[in-house]
């Protein structure tokens, strides 16, 4: 007898084991050869992991383009996979991204991790962003304002826009 399951529920439990894997190599990491390695195999991970993910997003909502349109559009993919609570505000200029609850931030919470929410805002999140502008246009930067996981604000606020030189 074969199962038959909705798209929400093999997403749901594609999301958690996303998270759960994440959450579970860094730990195991740092238990092993200390919070310094695991955090600098963390960013070469998401270093990595963002090129290949904006490039999916590309392929699979028919991107051609390498626009900030078309870069709104495939990281909102990314946010929506997460399950991030947010709201984009997109002109030829910029976009800006409220996020209102971050899913990783959640987990940090969870498991009594908040203290080193600060680190992973500033050098994996930081990182994992550049990796996917710089899959569309390199110039395009981005800007972080309040933090959620930093200055306790309601939201945490991206902005990315085109460089002009």
């Amino acid at each position: 007898m074969k199962e038959h399951f909705t798209d929400a529920q093999i997403a749901d439990f594609l999301r958690r084991s996303y998270f759960v894997v994440d959450g579970l190599w860094f730990v195991k990491t740092e238990e092993s050869r200390g919070f310094d390695e695991a955090i600098a195999l963390d960013e070469a991970v998401w270093e990595i992991m963002s090129k290949i993910q904006a490039r999916k997003a590309k392929s699979l909502l028919g991107i051609q383009g390498n626009s900030l349109a078309d870069f709104a559009r495939a990281f909102q993919l990314k946010l929506a996979a997460e399950g991030h609570d947010y709201k984009a505000e997109l002109t030829d200029q910029q976009l800006v991204l409220a996020i209102r609850v971050c899913p990783w931030y959640e987990i940090l919470k969870t498991s009594g991790r908040t203290h080193i929410a600060d680190i992973i805002a500033d050098r994996i999140c930081a990182r994992e962003f550049a990796g996917w502008t710089r899959e569309f246009d390199p110039k395009i930067e981005t800007k972080f304002g309040l933090r959620l996981c930093i200055d306790n604000s309601e939201t945490c606020t991206v902005k990315f826009r085109i460089k002009h030189s």
